[in-house]
């Protein structure tokens, strides 16, 4: 696995298709924090990919961070690891903005079972590609 260091996250290569993230304590993110985000997932991963958020840090999205943030036609899916209730709720907030690209994402409180269900969701991709 490679770690790589972002101003406002670390991003952990888990597999050429799979990245785990985690936002910096405290953060807020912005729209050019998402944009470079984004950049780094494009550069470093093989579409279709898929993220594992980690939400051990709090941090938050201004409006428009919140507007683009998923957006990639790349991603296929997206597990949250939330570790409390507040986490839960804001994801599911965050989740629930209108956008053109509908996410395909599910909440967790463990880990190992939100990689697991990332596995799952990138083999049945595979699959279908193959």
């Amino acid at each position: 696995m490679d770690l790589y260091e972002l101003p406002f996250a670390n991003l952990m290569i888990i597999r050429d298709d799979i990245a785990e993230v985690l936002i910096n304590e405290g953060v807020e993110m912005t729209k050019d924090m998402v944009e470079q985000y984004h950049g780094f997932l494009l550069s470093h991963l093989k579409p279709p990919f898929s993220l594992l958020v980690n939400k051990v840090n709090a941090y938050s999205y201004d409006f428009e961070a919140q507007a683009i943030l998923g957006t990639l036609k790349e991603i296929n899916a997206m597990a949250v690891v939330a570790y409390n209730r507040t986490t839960r709720i804001t994801t599911e907030m965050l989740a629930s903005y209108p956008r053109e690209v509908k996410w395909n994402l599910r909440i967790f409180s463990n880990r190992d079972k939100a990689l697991s269900w990332l596995l799952s969701e990138q083999s049945k991709v595979r699959n279908a590609n193959s």
